[in-house]
């Protein structure tokens, strides 16, 4: 029997720019080490484009979440505070509302089926929001015990701030009790969504990686794993708990 690598979908950011190379506006794409990663892992990467219409988001949704047996909702923009009860703060960052939309309904039909999602950064703040939960707009102004650098000046592969794990955790066993790891964000989870729970923390109390109250399909981090694995074995491990949890479904 010829075996078969998990594939791991990624969902697409967008160019707000056009292409040098071929001049194309909004021409999706993911981070090229965040591929390689899932890749060293044993899972077969895909990416995921968006619509433009937001209309389309959960036709769209559903019709991908066939394609795949774990999906990584990685970094990018501030995601739409309107999605999440408040009006923006001047300190927000750019939005993409037509990528929020499409992460919103993806993440519900993945969970719905099952399927083995890891978030990273912006993934661990829109899984947060599809489930009820709430954000930081801005760290800076709207958290008060905020007293770390989350946007670090230094390269993005350096580790520059540590986080706690809670023991018995899933997050736990993947990275150990304590780890160094890198950070590049302003947003962050405020109010954790019902079905989830708080598993990890960085020193001034910012929540650093979510997972369900019940089962293990679904696992969140602030930081950027993608840009560390190549040095940092617990890293690695994020995708290979992923591809591993994506093979566990597709042979059951």
């Amino acid at each position: 029997m010829k075996f078969v690598k998990p594939i791991i979908a990624i969902t697409a950011d967008s160019l707000p720019k056009p292409s040098p190379v071929i001049n194309e506006n909004v021409a999706p794409f993911a981070p090229r080490e965040l591929v390689e990663g899932i890749l060293a892992a044993g899972g077969m990467p895909i990416i995921l484009p968006f619509p433009q219409d937001p209309s389309e988001a959960e036709e769209a949704a559903q019709a991908a979440v066939a394609l795949f047996d774990g999906v990584v909702i990685p970094g990018g923009p501030d995601i739409d505070p309107t999605l999440f009860g408040e009006e923006p703060i001047p300190q927000i960052g750019r939005t993409n509302y037509e990528r929020d939309a499409y992460e919103l309904a993806l993440i519900k039909a993945a969970a719905l089926q099952h399927k083995p999602q890891l978030g990273i950064c912006r993934g661990i703040q829109i899984i947060n929001v599809a489930f009820g939960g709430t954000l930081y707009q801005d760290l800076g102004t709207q958290d008060p015990d905020c007293h770390i650098q989350h946007s670090q000046k230094a390269p993005g592969q350096f580790p520059t701030h540590h986080i706690t794990t809670t023991p018995g955790s899933q997050i736990n066993a993947i990275v150990g009790a304590k780890q160094k790891v890198n950070s590049r964000h302003h947003q962050a989870v405020r109010t954790v969504a019902a079905a989830f729970k708080a598993t990890a923390t960085a020193p001034d109390g910012v929540i650093e990686a979510i997972e369900l109250q019940q089962g293990d399909d679904i696992l969140a981090v602030q930081w950027h794993p993608e840009n560390m694995w190549q040095r940092d074995p617990a890293a690695l491990a994020l995708f290979q708990d992923l591809v591993a949890r994506a093979d566990q479904r597709k042979k059951a």
